[in-house]
């Protein structure tokens, strides 16, 4: 068996997640006073996040959730906002040494966020010891973090909460105005995403689409719109070059 070396070990792992745990925290907090604010228990915002860890998934499915939407309706949000993380797995699949068996996969694919992928590719190869011990360290945190949240959601003044809920919208602003800001095309996907979800909001039989369908909808528009206006081109140009 391969001996690990100082690089790859549980340890090892554990410390290069606690950036990222500290990061979740004020993130799972902002999801947990919001989860609380509409309506659902402590018990049940905790529970999203620890069968979930998807900021983005959990934002969208709440609003389901509470307005009675359908299990459709809300696997197919799902499944859309949340495709990314399958073709980070499969991506980051390539790191994994072979002490990484088929069920660690899948242990290591549902806390594969953003962040967790980020630092794990930036390695050139990982095992089982590293990966549980990168994925744990973030887990804790989510968890933690909308636990503390949804506690305050429910002790805090009702003032307090609506302001401190707008900190996860904040957090989706700066995520995705910097990209914008240098790449006109995700700026179109934007502006269009926005437009689209204003239609749908305020035009009278448009706005009687349920969320979760107007999330589906909006998002697939803009994104297939992007992808046929703006195709990637580097494969075309590196076969011109040929």
């Amino acid at each position: 068996m391969k001996k690990e070396t100082k690089e790859n070990t549980f340890i090892k792992g554990i410390t290069d997640g606690i950036p990222i745990c500290l990061g979740y925290l004020s993130v799972a907090f902002a999801f947990g006073i919001f989860a609380v604010s509409n309506g659902l228990t402590s018990a049940e915002a905790v529970l999203i996040s620890m069968t979930n860890v998807t900021s983005a998934g959990q934002l969208a499915a709440v609003p389901i959730m509470v307005s009675g939407g359908t299990l459709i309706e809300l696997a197919l949000s799902q499944f859309i906002i949340n495709l990314r993380y399958a073709l980070m797995s499969v991506s980051l699949s390539q790191k994994f040494d072979k002490s990484v068996r088929l069920a660690d996969r899948f242990i290591i694919a549902f806390i594969n966020t953003d962040e967790v992928f980020a630092v794990a590719s930036s390695k050139n190869e990982v095992g089982k010891a590293y990966m549980f011990g990168l994925i744990l360290t973030p887990y804790i945190g989510w968890s933690a973090g909308t636990a503390i949240g949804a506690i305050a959601g429910n002790i805090l003044p009702a003032i307090v909460i609506s302001a401190l809920g707008i900190a996860i919208y904040g957090m989706f602003i700066a995520i995705v105005v910097p990209p914008a800001r240098e790449n006109k095309h995700i700026l179109f996907c934007v502006i269009l995403a926005i437009i689209l979800s204003c239609l749908y909001r305020y035009v009278p039989v448009l706005s009687k689409v349920q969320s979760g369908f107007t999330i589906i909808i909006c998002s697939v528009i803009a994104s297939v719109a992007a992808a046929l206006l703006f195709p990637f081109e580097s494969g075309m140009e590196g076969e011109n070059e040929l």
